[in-house]
């Protein structure tokens, strides 16, 4: 495929970004990147009740921090804009008329009850819910008593019999009946569009090249052909990549635990990680390597290879990568990340000194899997004391721990801060103590527990007053 393709992500704001509608817009940009095309950001407000500037705000954010940046979209523009469906109403209206003036659209003047019972006798008779097109046929004077009965009307698209078919970029043939839907609403009663009809036109209108979702718009889909036949609009290609699951295998929700990218964020996630790990999930990149780097995953990405039964979301999986992630980041990279964890913490990098934080994290990133997972450990870094957790405070009860600690301690009044691995061979020699003997106690008056950092950064990047300090409690213990 040459050049000139434009794709969306067209999110609602009713809530933080969902980490499977992030896959989506990861999908989209990759196919912009991929063929050297254009990433567009639509805004798709018009459900005025259910959506909100904030979400707005921070869907934005979620995906910049996520470095999805998109070339058209409502915080910089483009020349088929607005990019917000709430500032595009006045654009929806001649297409309504254009449909009722073809009789292919009809005014409706159910109520909800109607429609409801209508829903219920069909579920009775297990029949699929539909419209069975009460208004289709209304005469004038019928629509003009509903009228005066104070009914406002909503539109429905008038679906004919016959087959809905097109090609899937990632699932094949599709095939829908279309009778089986039902006349559906395009403009509701209060004037606004409904989300098949103003995505067409918008999509139409911005000159969108290929639609990327998920495959539960997949039924959307056979309306909005349906709306482009009789407009007469070529339509955009369609691919609908699979679901994101939890590990019961439904829809990856709120009962999983963690699934905005906010939260992921919050609890030390790196956004490459994240990234990498979306990529990854349903099998869209060619090649076999799990770890790679942006400019890779666009090369490596192919709609053909996306799966297209759902994917599993590991969270293990996911702490894997970002621990691998963090092992390889540049030292201002991570302190970069880490800043607002260490400031929650109540460490402040610019007084605790740049190079001392830098060093600190140096120490943490082969230990952690998240950034999040690095706060525990700060005080034994930046703290004049630690707290023994139940295991070393049983530990440092023990007369042979307290023997090696003494030992340590003496070598410290004695000779100050020498080198640990010679001061830790003194201490072996005075109590003959060796391996987990000799250095889990010490680690346990150090760090205040029996796993963590390498023992010997620790004691490094301690001074020699809080060594001592640290030896003196784990002796009253």
């Amino acid at each position: 495929m040459s050049g000139g393709c434009r794709v969306r992500f067209a999110p609602s704001p009713t809530g933080y970004l969902h980490v499977g509608n992030a896959r989506t817009a990861l999908f989209n940009w990759l196919f912009a990147r991929h063929h050297g095309g254009t990433f567009l950001l639509r805004i798709e407000d018009t459900d005025r009740e259910r959506t909100g500037a904030a979400y707005e705000k921070e869907i934005l954010e979620s995906l910049k921090w996520l470095a999805l940046e998109w070339d058209e979209g409502p915080d910089r523009g483009g020349p088929l804009g607005p990019y917000r469906q709430s500032e595009r109403m006045e654009r929806y209206a001649p297409w309504l008329e254009r449909l009722l003036g073809d009789g292919r659209a009809y005014p409706c003047y159910c109520t909800d009850e109607e429609l409801e019972a209508e829903r219920a006798s069909l579920l009775a008779r297990r029949e699929a819910p539909r419209y069975l097109g009460r208004c289709r046929d209304l005469g004038p004077g019928e629509r003009l008593r509903m009228e005066r009965e104070g009914r406002r009307p909503a539109y429905r698209f008038r679906v004919e019999e016959g087959t809905v078919e097109f090609r899937d970029l990632i699932r094949g043939p599709v095939r829908f009946d279309g009778r089986s839907v039902g006349d559906f609403i395009i403009v509701r009663s209060n004037g606004i569009p409904a989300y098949n009809f103003a995505v067409v036109i918008d999509d139409h209108f911005m000159e969108v090249s290929h639609v990327i979702r998920g495959e539960d718009h997949l039924s959307n889909t056979a309306l909005q052909l349906m709306l482009y036949a009789s407009l007469g609009w070529e339509p955009p290609s369609f691919a609908h990549h699979s679901l994101i699951l939890g590990e019961d295998r439904s829809k990856l929700g709120k009962r999983h635990g963690s699934v905005s990218v906010r939260e992921f964020r919050e609890r030390g996630f790196l956004p490459e990680a994240l990234v990498n790990y979306l990529a990854l999930l349903g099998s869209s990149l060619e090649g076999g390597r799990e770890i790679c780097p942006p400019e890779e995953m666009v090369s490596r990405f192919s709609l053909e290879r996306a799966g297209k039964s759902g994917a599993v979301f590991d969270g293990e999986k996911l702490r894997w990568m970002n621990g691998v992630y963090l092992r390889q980041v540049s030292p201002e990279r991570l302190l970069e990340a880490a800043t607002p964890f260490l400031e929650g913490a109540g460490c402040d990098p610019r007084a605790l000194g740049r190079e001392r934080v830098l060093a600190v994290l140096d120490a943490l990133r082969f230990n952690v899997e998240t950034l999040a997972d690095a706060v525990p450990f700060l005080p034994v870094f930046f703290s004049p004391s630690v707290s023994f957790d139940p295991e070393a405070a049983a530990l440092l009860k023990k007369e042979e721990s307290k023997e090696v600690v003494g030992a340590f301690a003496g070598l410290l009044s004695r000779g100050g801060k020498g080198p640990y691995r010679e001061w830790a061979g003194g201490a072996s020699k005075q109590t003959g103590k060796r391996g987990k003997a000799l250095f889990l106690p010490l680690r346990a008056a150090l760090t205040g527990r029996l796993s963590g950092p390498e023992l010997d950064r620790v004691y490094d990047l301690l001074p020699p007053e809080i060594l001592e300090l640290r030896m003196a409690e784990a002796l009253r213990t």
